[in-house]
């Protein structure tokens, strides 16, 4: 009689047994993710030109992007405290559902000719509060659902989703605002909230739950997760290494526009023609992460794209007037090396922080990056003032390079990209479920 050897199970990132249909369930929620991200960006960037056509006024639109970020930097932490302590396949449905309901709620408001500045600032915000509450749990889950060797593709994907969403959105948002009406975009961004929780609603998502979590104040869960990450002295490194990065090239997105004016003598056609030329890197830096798969030094990875951006941007400082050319290749490459960094980085905080705490470590990550960019603008553009923006393009890429080459110095660093992908750590504190929700 033949002896049939059991199949091997694939496991998870976290170390989980996956069912054989693994690929089709993440299919299914990030499709609907997809869908539920273009009509968003559409309809913030409806409720925006209403905004604009309504008011004209830069105090406004100002504040339309407080409520669009201010809430996401502030709240992030909290979410990642929501994703670990409840079910995060709950947490990711109730914020998607929450953000549809508004719409339509101001959709049938803008139908019976009751809009107001006020509602479109509240549902701006509520989109905001949503988010902080649904990335944590989203990044957290994922490691749960996928094998080790394709998260970094998962989470580079989720990252070229945004892109392009940021990228068509807005096209998409204007031309419905103009041809249907703001309420039908409402209508249409409740919809794609629809399709979002039916990929959740399909998809097994497991529970784990830290039963540390269960006697302590918020804060002390707060500070469980910084714990989690500092636990990994490398891992800690980098991050501050990469938030660094954050604060030095935030300025740069403000600047790119005065460069191609002040220094290439540029027109607002030329302008633009930069803008397509980092979208189109930073498109194609992910679509090669996808397909490449990011290899098994993620931590070099990190530290590699990060000197290259710097490299780049030093040499942009360097450019005569006549070299516009050059300074829209270079721009290119810029935005390239930048897809080098979040996707390896989530990945990286997935391996290495335990899965009952990743979303508290996620919430952090994404209010210390959100709060980086501001600072980054404010300092950054004191400086680019001082000193003249193209030497300020050659001081910003050298002060990348250093950050770059400093932080690949170190050693723990470095072993980040040593330890086995396949062996996932473990938390005494930390009950897994075998059910799924």
């Amino acid at each position: 009689m033949a002896v049939t050897k059991d199949p091997v199970h694939l496991l998870s990132a976290s170390g989980r047994e996956l069912p054989r249909r693994w690929l089709a369930q993440v299919g299914f929620i990030w499709s609907g993710q997809a869908v539920s991200m273009l009509t968003s960006f559409a309809a913030g960037f409806a409720a925006v030109w209403y905004i604009t056509e309504t008011t004209g006024s830069a105090l406004m639109l100002s504040v339309a992007a407080i409520c669009a970020y201010l809430p996401i930097g502030l709240l992030s932490p909290f979410g990642g405290v929501m994703a670990d302590k409840f079910n995060r396949k709950t947490t990711m449905i109730v914020a998607d559902l929450a953000v549809g309901l508004v719409s339509l709620g101001l959709g049938l408001i803008v139908m019976l000719g009751q809009v107001s500045i006020g509602l479109l600032l509240f549902l701006i915000t509520a989109r905001s509060i949503a988010q902080a509450f649904h990335a944590p749990a989203m990044m957290a889950a994922m490691p749960m659902l996928v094998p080790d060797k394709h998260l970094l593709r998962i989470n580079t994907m989720d990252q070229m989703v945004i892109s392009v969403s940021s990228i068509g959105g807005p096209a998409f948002g204007i031309f419905l605002y103009t041809t249907l009406g703001l309420h039908w975009t409402m209508f249409l961004d409740f919809a794609g909230a629809l399709v979002a929780v039916a990929g959740l609603a399909l998809a097994k998502i497991p529970t784990t739950f830290d039963h540390d979590m269960d006697n302590q104040h918020v804060l002390a869960n707060l500070r469980d997760g910084f714990r989690a990450v500092a636990a990994t002295r490398g891992l800690l490194i980098l991050i501050s290494g990469v938030i660094l990065v954050e604060i030095i090239f935030a300025p740069l997105g403000a600047l790119v526009p005065l460069m191609t004016f002040d220094h290439f003598n540029g027109d607002g056609y030329m302008a633009s023609i930069v803008e397509a030329a980092y979208g189109i890197g930073l498109l194609l830096g992910s679509v090669v992460l996808v397909a490449w798969g990011g290899g098994k030094r993620l931590a070099g990875l990190i530290c590699v794209s990060t000197m290259i951006a710097g490299v780049t941007t030093a040499v942009c400082g360097l450019l005569t007037a006549v070299m516009f050319a050059w300074f829209v290749v270079l721009c290119g490459v810029m935005a390239l090396a930048f897809a080098g960094l979040n996707s390896p980085l989530i990945t990286l905080i997935q391996r290495f922080v335990p899965e009952a705490k990743t979303g508290r470590a996620m919430g952090l990550l994404i209010t210390a990056i959100g709060l980086a960019a501001p600072l980054g603008i404010v300092t950054g553009g004191a400086v680019a003032e001082w000193i003249g923006v193209a030497p300020f393009f050659l001081v910003d890429g050298v002060a990348c390079l250093a950050v770059g080459v400093a932080v690949f110095v170190f050693r723990s660093v470095r072993a980040l990209d040593q330890v086995p992908a396949s062996t996932p750590q473990q938390d005494n504190g930390c009950e897994a479920e075998s059910t799924a929700a």
